[in-house]
């Protein structure tokens, strides 16, 4: 197994394991993101995200994608996006792979914490996670606002004002 920096040419692989990911998160139909924006938004002058690839026998069967956030508390960190084995290749030590090499980023990195989500239901990756000593916190709450509260928000700050 390689576990490598991910390049232009693995973003398919890329989108099809993200895709891998919607399904096992019960959201098949949730992926809009294309090939031309993980290129745009992953190599351009200003990479928005970046990505640790694991190969095996020149097939990438897993990935960690990630970015650089600023704590008010912390200042810099690491929020690890998503974290993608296919089904064939779990257990294998990829996922182990990848989450080492993310929380290597960060130590070389000198960031002050180095983040992410996991669904509750997730029990396996919950007890990884603690085991490996991260911790998961209890008491906080993910909010979101996607597009379509985005689009009602604005609309209401306009009609609003008016």
């Amino acid at each position: 197994m390689i576990i490598r920096k991910g390049i232009q040419k693995d973003m398919l692989a890329v989108l099809d394991l993200i895709k891998q990911l919607a399904t096992f998160e019960k959201e098949p139909d949730a992926v809009v993101v294309t090939i031309d924006d993980l290129l745009r938004d992953g190599f351009g002058e200003n990479p928005l995200f970046y990505t640790f690839v694991a190969e095996i026998d020149s097939k990438i069967v897993g990935i960690a994608l990630y970015y650089y956030r600023y704590s008010t508390w912390k200042g810099k960190t690491i929020h690890l996006e998503d974290l993608i084995v296919n089904e064939e290749n779990r257990g294998s030590g990829a996922g182990f792979a990848l989450y080492s090499e993310i929380i290597a980023q960060g130590k070389r990195d000198n960031v002050r914490r180095v983040e992410w989500n996991v669904l509750d239901w997730n029990t396996p990756a919950i007890a990884f996670y603690k085991k490996s000593g991260a911790k998961v916190l209890d008491d906080w709450l993910v909010a979101q606002m996607d597009e379509e509260g985005i689009n009602n928000f604005m609309n209401q700050l306009i009609t609003n004002s008016k």
